[in-house]
């Protein structure tokens, strides 16, 4: 089972793996758990397979720029649907925001960082467990201006998408088109988004 990438080649060999990609990571802005990362990765790593390999047919591969583009645009799309609807959420969604000490948090620390003409935060959170989530919604709630919001999370979604692939395919083209090769890659995938919750915490109010 963990030699061969070939079960992994005959999911991703279909142009519907981009708008599984698209899916996935725009949703996940609102449910956390999805793989959307891990689904990035192994696409990427298929492509390395059809590239070196031959496993996948190389016509059937999924092409690294085109599902970097995709898994960049869907993750924007999502953040600007979650600002969206936290900037018009009411009295509700203002009152669980209140109740929540991460969003709470979100708010000050984005506001003083968007105020300065600086969004680090909202890069790094792109990569935290639900950071996206969070700076999305805080910023939405904060009535932040879009303007100097939806530039970083733009240069955040590139960043994010561009390191899953990165991960996905030279992971494969140095580890070999194996599962081994997918599974250090998700590691490296998971061991950013604990460092980068980590800086999160650090940053001060």
């Amino acid at each position: 089972m963990f030699d061969s990438l070939g079960d992994v080649g005959s999911l991703t060999a279909s142009p519907w793996i981009y708008a599984l990609v698209a899916l996935s990571v725009l949703l996940d802005v609102f449910v956390p758990v999805l793989p959307s990362g891990v689904l990035v990765i192994t696409a990427a790593t298929a492509a390395a397979a059809g590239a070196a390999t031959g496993q996948v047919p190389a016509e059937q591969a999924p092409d690294i720029l085109v599902l970097t583009l995709c898994a960049a645009t869907a993750s924007v799309l999502g953040d600007l649907v979650a600002y969206r609807l936290a900037w018009r959420g009411g009295e509700r969604l203002d009152r669980a925001i209140a109740r929540s000490r991460r969003l709470t948090s979100a708010q000050e620390r984005l506001g003083g960082a968007l105020s300065r003409g600086g969004g680090a935060l909202v890069v790094l959170a792109r990569f935290a467990p639900a950071g996206r989530s969070v700076v999305s919604l805080g910023a939405g709630a904060a009535h932040r201006r879009a303007r100097d919001f939806l530039p970083w999370s733009a240069l955040a979604g590139l960043s994010w998408a561009t390191y899953s692939v990165a991960l996905g395919y030279f992971g494969a083209q140095w580890l070999g088109t194996t599962w081994l090769a997918t599974l250090v890659s998700v590691a490296a995938l998971f061991a950013a988004g604990a460092g980068a919750g980590y800086l999160m915490r650090r940053q001060p109010a």
